[in-house]
């Protein structure tokens, strides 16, 4: 957990300048972010699943997946990422990225004016485990949220608030997010199957 502070819009600073081909591998994107962040690619893969990508069949529970392997290794505590080669090997368009930087810029630019760090201590070891741990049971649901439109695009929101929280060393952000991961998924089994 000892990833260094960063601003948010540097990490779509640092994705976009990845990008070179028509598409791009998430390996390639993990070693411009640096195998230490794994916050900074929980904010990255969250946001992909929030912006107008999350309409392509299949990416909401593609990122579930790679979120859940990234929490459980913040868990367990492991210095570096790991994620198998299945998703390493995943390319991603480059143009499909692109868009989704470009429309999240303005609204990263708008939450950035309110961060700064802020119970520090939150974002530490043993505080931590409370929101990671609605982390993990809100990507078991995710992949099933598929078929209810906007749904992934909210949860993932809900993660990359987290993600945002611990990149910026803002535990009062870390807070507020454990409102919606906790509240995400029986909102959504509510409105999804009217239970």
């Amino acid at each position: 957990m000892a990833e260094r502070t960063r601003a948010l819009s540097d990490v779509l600073d640092e994705l976009e300048g990845a990008v070179h081909d028509e598409d791009i591998a998430v390996q390639e994107i993990i070693e411009r972010l640096g195998d230490r962040s794994f916050a900074s690619l929980m904010l990255v893969f969250s946001l992909i699943s929030t912006s107008p990508a999350s309409a392509i069949p299949g990416i909401t529970a593609f990122v579930a997946v790679v979120v859940f392997i990234l929490t459980v290794q913040m868990i367990l505590g492991r210095k570096s990422v790991w994620l198998p080669g299945f998703i390493t090997r995943r390319r991603i368009s480059s143009r499909m990225l692109c868009k989704g930087i470009s429309w999240l810029r303005k609204p990263l630019r708008f939450i950035e004016r309110f961060i700064g760090k802020r119970l520090a201590f939150l974002v530490h070891r043993p505080w931590l485990f409370l929101p990671l741990a609605c982390i993990l049971v809100l990507t078991l649901v995710m992949p099933f949220m598929e078929v209810i439109p906007a749904s992934g695009s909210i949860a993932s929101a809900a993660i990359a608030l987290f993600a945002a929280g611990l990149l910026t060393r803002d535990g009062a952000l870390v807070l507020v997010s454990l409102i919606p991961l906790s509240a995400v998924p029986f909102l959504i089994w509510q409105v999804g199957f009217g239970i």
